[in-house]
């Protein structure tokens, strides 16, 4: 049974999971939310209190930080639960302040596939101007761990 509904997004029973018990520590230190979730789409928001440089203003870093939730969660939805992801690239454009109050970031899929999956995020304030654009790239993984070379000689052997 798939955990998206027929829309392809994130069960609200899921999504609600997902915001209790299914986010990394970091991402519940930050206050991160997830809002909408899907592989072509995922919404989260992030207070700015809690997550300042010594200035007052959003951290940088926090910005990134969103953004590879959302891109990795999308791209968990998309390969599957039982593949792994690995954020491989990020980068973040910081384009003004945010001060005060929550900041939105969505995150719309540039490309599925079957090894890679990249996204561009968009981090706006409260008043919808756009603060940060982010673009990720997530490497998925199988489950299972390849042998180490050692136990392939010992296989060559018998």
């Amino acid at each position: 049974m798939s955990a998206l509904n027929k829309d392809n997004k994130l069960s609200d029973e899921n999504l609600a999971a997902l915001n209790e018990r299914g986010r990394g520590a970091l991402d519940q230190k930050m206050g991160i939310e997830i809002i909408e979730a899907s592989p072509q789409r995922m919404v989260g928001t992030m207070p700015v209190s809690g997550n300042t440089q010594p200035f007052g203003l959003l951290h940088g870093g926090a910005n990134v930080v969103l953004a590879e939730s959302l891109g990795s969660i999308g791209s968990h939805l998309h390969a599957g639960l039982d593949r792994r992801i690995v954020g491989i690239e990020i980068s973040a454009t910081h384009h003004r302040a945010a001060k005060s109050g929550i900041v939105t970031g969505v995150a719309t899929a540039i490309s599925l596939g079957r090894t890679l999956a990249s996204y561009e995020v968009v981090i706006t304030d409260e008043e919808g101007v756009r603060t940060c654009t982010a673009r990720i790239t997530c490497l998925i993984l199988n489950d299972t761990k390849p042998e180490k070379p050692e136990n392939l000689e010992s296989k060559k052997a018998n």
